[in-house]
């Protein structure tokens, strides 16, 4: 009997992928364990191996695919013994065969009895989320079927607890929304796209305020009218970036963000680096001898804020509908540059690292980020994060929270500044730090409280030590 392959759930969140390159061809045989394919989700290309054994009768979906749909068909094997051309004639059966599967499994993550699962996921992407759901348990992508018209009686909306949940956070009207999920099901997808165009629809925008307009980002049309034929390029959107903007966009609709800044004096903490840089015990590498750990002020930023979580517990928390969700270690998560958009790989446990394998740990991360080579679990998740824009010559900034964080902290560059210090004008090393804040999770108070304790441990690094 053929057995059919179709596009794995890589993390949580994930609903379509790119088939970026297939490692075996038609006709070859596999075994169980063996890489078949590299996929390409939003952050990484991660390798898929087969489960089953046979000979792979026919490749559905060539390599360099884009937006293949999770639990699509994607190859077919043929069984020892089985007639590969026959297995392969299959094919068309099995389409249809998983999308039948990825209808149900669809419907049935967007019932109200999984509401907890729907929850969870939607604090996952990117760029990440603690409290997570397990990572065997994937969420599905909807599947677009008959209009939710058919499926409303007496006034009734139907809709995933989830979407429910994002739309009145949103301001959403539901009602106004047309359902893609299994029997015109509003889902997640539905109310963030409606976000996306607009934030509300317009029935509900006129109902709230009828004086005015719905706003609404500008067509594409319109934007290119703007300029001249011939004088830009279209690049389209890549997974990455569609991200990157759909994240965005739910931080700063769902989010009351609030802003804390500070200076730090780290005179001290650069003296201490260089004492410890100095002190490092030399090993030997493929390119001659190299010490062992090289820290750099970003990877004490990293420690003294994971030390800072655990001096303030109450603001080590994220925030649900339900719940308010604390935190027993630091997963800083830490914003890395690649080439398209952004990553934030985690550091787990923080807290408990000392400043060398910190250091050690970022430079694997970062470097594995840049080749889009993370594993889901290294950049979801995390109870807080760190945005240094400093090395680039930015005095100071906010940072956009990523849920479900409750804080981020966006770090300046260390500037000579001229302080006064027992009456007198010093120079000082100075480098200002803004903190971003969930402010349904962290008041006022207690996320002046905790930058407090950050600044403690960045004017006094020894702390750090012990």
């Amino acid at each position: 009997m053929p057995i059919n392959i179709t596009m794995p759930a890589l993390s949580p969140t994930m609903e379509e992928g790119n088939l970026a390159k297939w490692l075996v061809k038609e006709g070859d045989t596999v075994a169980p364990g063996d890489v078949i394919a590299e996929i390409e989700t939003d952050k990484a290309t991660m390798e898929v191996e087969a489960v089953d054994e046979g000979t792979v009768a026919k490749i559905v979906v060539p390599e360099g695919t884009e937006a293949v749909k999770v639990n699509a068909l994607i190859a077919v094997l043929a069984e020892e013994g089985e007639d590969a051309a026959e297995a392969a004639k299959a094919a068309g059966d099995g389409a249809s065969k998983a999308k039948s599967a990825d209808d149900g499994a669809a419907e049935k993550a967007e019932t109200p009895s999984s509401s907890v699962e729907g929850e969870a996921s939607a604090t996952q992407t990117e760029a990440g989320a603690d409290a997570k759901p397990s990572e065997s348990t994937p969420t599905p992508a909807p599947s677009a079927v008959s209009s939710p018209k058919e499926e409303r009686k007496d006034g009734r909306v139907f809709a995933s607890p989830l979407a429910r949940r994002i739309a009145k956070d949103a301001g959403v009207d539901i009602a106004a929304l047309s359902g893609s999920g299994p029997k015109g099901r509003v889902v997640k997808a539905d109310v963030e796209k409606a976000i996306s165009e607009g934030g509300i629809p317009k029935a509900a925008a006129e109902a709230k305020a009828p004086a005015g307009p719905a706003l609404k980002p500008m067509s594409d049309d319109a934007v290119l009218k703007l300029f001249e034929e011939g004088s830009y390029d279209l690049v389209p959107h890549d997974n990455m970036r569609k991200t990157i903007a759909r994240r965005l966009v739910e931080a700063k609709s769902t989010i009351p963000h609030f802003y804390l800044t500070v200076d730090c004096e780290i005179d001290a903490l650069l003296a201490l680096r260089k004492q410890l840089n100095d002190a490092a015990p030399v090993r030997k590498g493929e390119k001659g001898d190299v010490p062992a750990y090289k820290l750099s002020v970003n990877d004490m930023i990293i420690k003294a804020m994971a030390m800072a979580l655990m001096a303030v517990p109450e603001a080590n928390a994220s925030w649900t509908e339900a719940n308010m969700v604390k935190h027993h270690h630091a997963d800083v998560g830490v914003a890395v540059s690649i080439p398209g958009g952004l990553i934030t790989p985690i550091v787990k446990k923080a807290d408990e690292k000392t400043l060398s394998v910190i250091s050690n740990e970022m430079k694997d991360l970062a470097a594995r980020a840049r080749s889009r080579k993370l594993k889901p679990e290294e950049y979801q998740g995390g109870t807080t994060a760190v945005s240094n824009l400093g090395m680039f010559g930015i005095k100071d900034f906010s940072a956009v929270i990523n849920p479900p964080h409750a804080t981020i902290l966006a770090v300046g560059a260390g500037e000579q500044r001229a302080v006064v210090k027992d009456g007198e004008i010093k120079p000082a090393t100075i480098m200002s730090v803004t903190l971003s804040t969930d402010h349904r999770a962290v008041d006022g108070a207690l996320g002046a409280e905790l930058l407090a304790a950050f600044k403690t441990y960045i004017e006094n690094p020894m702390g750090m030590l012990v």
